[in-house]
């Protein structure tokens, strides 16, 4: 009974293995996010994981966010500031940390959203944030055709799909942040928790290892799927939490509507 209640054990062998099951050959640009304990128990943990997917991608990219530098009105205290190793909040997960920790990854300036990146395109991906558009480093990843990789988690934490929206045209709100010496807006989206809305409407692929489902999608398909979604139905994506920001998005969407944007300029 013991034995059965056992957790798997996964190697990094078996987790390259099922890398290379969904096309990961070594020349893809790739944004991961990662439960590490949905593998059961991953030898190597998120060293295993970054180490497997720089073999199996040529850039590999992460939200390295981090909440507790977010304020609320441009008079807020700063508790926290923000440098190129701040830890990574801990709901985002230890992979992105483990990147953050590598000294030849490069991260966004972001104070609060930023994005780590490793490998040929990360110096590309990670100069294309603004403070207007926190998440074009996904913008960065559609234009060299890249692919977002679920590891374990559900579409919740699909951060491609918030650059979706931001094409769309959704309503952004404005929070604060703390940046060179001041404090200075940025935008800021709805929740991700009803992002599963999207799933009818795009194809990935997928493969087991361990316990862990591993699903892999075309940014692009990603991006133009949230765009043609919420042309139909822009409310599509919000949650229905009273007290969640969305409520705040729903109400501008409902006043003024959707005001598509062009995809982000891209760093030559």
């Amino acid at each position: 009974m013991l034995n059965m209640l056992r957790k798997p054990s996964v190697t990094p062998a078996e987790l390259e293995t099922g890398l290379a099951e969904l096309g990961l050959d070594g020349s893809q640009h790739v944004i991961v996010h990662a439960s590490l304990k949905s593998f059961g128990h991953l030898e190597g943990g998120a060293r295993a994981v970054v180490d497997a997917l720089s073999a199996r991608a040529a850039t590999v990219v992460a939200p390295a966010f981090t909440y507790h530098t977010l304020l609320r009105h441009p008079t807020s205290p700063v508790h926290a500031r923000f440098h190129r190793d701040t830890r990574v909040s801990r709901d985002i997960g230890r992979v992105p940390q483990e990147l953050v920790e590598r000294a030849d990854a490069v991260r966004s300036f972001h104070p609060t959203l930023s994005f780590i990146a490793l490998g040929t395109e990360a110096e590309r991906v990670t100069a294309a944030q603004t403070l207007a558009s926190p998440y074009a480093p996904v913008g960065a990843l559609y234009d060299l055709d890249g692919y977002a990789l679920l590891m374990g988690v559900d579409f919740g934490s699909n951060t491609t799909i918030h650059y979706g929206e931001h094409v769309a045209g959704m309503p952004l709100l404005t929070r604060y942040v703390p940046l060179e010496g001041g404090v200075v807006p940025t935008a800021f989206p709805n929740c991700s928790a009803d992002f599963g809305r999207l799933e009818p409407y795009v194809r990935g692929r997928s493969t087991r290892v361990g316990n862990a489902t591993l699903r892999l999608f075309r940014v692009r398909e990603l991006v133009d799927g949230t765009v043609r979604l919420l042309t139909q139905d822009p409310e599509a994506l919000l949650c229905t939490y009273p007290g969640c920001r969305c409520q705040e998005v729903r109400r501008l969407v409902r006043q003024n509507g959707l005001t598509p944007r062009p995809p982000a300029p891209q760093p030559s």
